[in-house]
């Protein structure tokens, strides 16, 4: 027989995004289930990395999962933008470091695998979460005063606020009514890590190319990861390639930069599209992460807009629970969607002229440029913010 059990918050889905959701809507005291497959099992798999700006650090630090990361990651000193679009009057190289701005850092490029066991191993620890290990949530009804879900095992969750971080088809999202606007781009994307033979100094590279950027971001010692945006067959055809002929590509492309290239790592092909939804929350579901907006691999926005998720909905959950409010109502609901509305919406418009709009710029201009990118649009969440914590309700009222 299905048993069911009650929580305050649900959070569904196990990618990054939603093991920071739990963890962070945890530390306000909130009484937490977590449903989805257990998460090493996809991490495992997972070569990709993630180039984490310091306010998502910051949010790893504050959920006590940074210090195993640190050993495996590589911090991003500086970012260098170079014209390879082939024109006559090519503009000057640009590097801009984070001591410009008052930062020992940008961020740090921080592998998935290692992240995602992190979070999974801290969200089993927590006393406040009950992981619900399960192939999928497959049904999802929404009432007036809270939302059921229920596990293709069989059993039964109830909630008063739902994070959805299902991913892109997220079944949260459907149940909740919200319609999405998804667009394609006729460009496909390869991710690879490489050893090469000259360091790279903690710089993050980006050539930028008519066909689309192709980006270097440092990993420990002699070695980097690389986003190669280009058309679909021609990125078709160099992920075929042996690795010799895909060596001989690489070195050319990156004009000597970090040398020779050594040892290559598994390619990854995957076509560019985007999706948005129409509200980051409604009905008692509040979105996360891949649920509620899809970005190119352009700019490093993708999980740190997740984690932006994340933090936002445990201030807006947290303020509730302060205010004796109902946590999925209509209130908490508006305030999650307007706070991520800009954010979202302004990463997806600077994503395609980031890197054309910092060669064209000098001195402030580049500055500026270059805060958009690394700083959330509207206030930072008090959990991204250093020795931030939100305030903890009573675990009582956290039910």
């Amino acid at each position: 027989m299905a048993t069911t059990s009650t929580y305050a918050c649900m959070v569904v889905g196990t990618g990054p995004a939603g093991l920071a959701a739990a963890l962070s809507l945890a530390s306000i005291g909130a009484e937490v289930t977590l449903a989805g497959p257990p998460a090493p099992v996809a991490a495992a798999a997972d070569t990709r990395t993630a180039a984490l700006f310091n306010g998502s650090i910051t949010l790893l630090q504050n959920l006590g999962v940074w210090d195993g990361l640190e050993a495996v990651s590589a911090p991003l000193e500086a970012i260098r933008i170079v014209d390879d679009t082939g024109g006559i009057l090519r503009a000057p190289e640009v590097l801009f470091e984070a001591r410009e701005v008052g930062e020992s850092v940008f961020g740090w490029n921080v592998p998935h695998g290692p992240l995602g066991e992190a979070l999974w191993q801290a969200v089993q620890r927590h006393p406040r979460i009950t992981v619900v290990e399960t192939a999928r949530v497959e049904h999802v009804v929404i009432g007036s005063d809270e939302v059921v879900a229920r596990t293709a095992e069989g059993e039964e969750l109830k909630a008063r606020l739902v994070a959805a971080a299902d991913g892109r088809n997220s079944i949260c999202r459907a149940a909740a009514g919200i319609a999405t606007t998804k667009w394609d781009y006729d460009q496909a994307a390869i991710a690879i890590r490489f050893e090469h033979s000259r360091p790279h100094g903690n710089v993050s590279t980006e050539f930028h190319r008519k066909s689309g950027p192709l980006t270097t971001v440092p990993l420990p010692g002699l070695a980097s990861s690389l986003v190669w945006v280009e058309r679909p067959a021609i990125a078709k055809r160099l992920v075929e390639l042996d690795d010799d002929g895909f060596r001989v590509v690489l070195e050319t492309r990156l004009q000597g930069l970090l040398g020779r290239v050594g040892e290559l790592g598994p390619r990854r092909l995957f076509p560019l599209s985007a999706l948005t939804a129409e509200a980051y929350a409604r009905s008692r579901v509040a979105l996360i992460g891949e649920a509620a907006h899809v970005i190119p691999p352009i700019g490093a926005q993708g999980l740190n807009l997740g984690l932006r998720d994340a933090a936002t909905l445990a201030d807006c959950v947290a303020g509730a629970l302060a205010r004796g409010e109902d946590i999925g109502g209509d209130a908490v609901m508006r305030q999650y969607h307007e706070r991520r509305k800009t954010d979202v919406e302004s990463r997806i418009m600077a994503v395609d002229g980031f890197g054309l709009h910092l060669l064209r710029a000098v001195g402030p201009l580049k500055r500026a440029l270059i805060r958009q990118g690394l700083e959330p649009a509207g206030p930072r969440p008090h959990l991204m913010e250093p020795g931030g914590r939100v305030a903890q309700a009573a675990v009582a009222g956290g039910r």
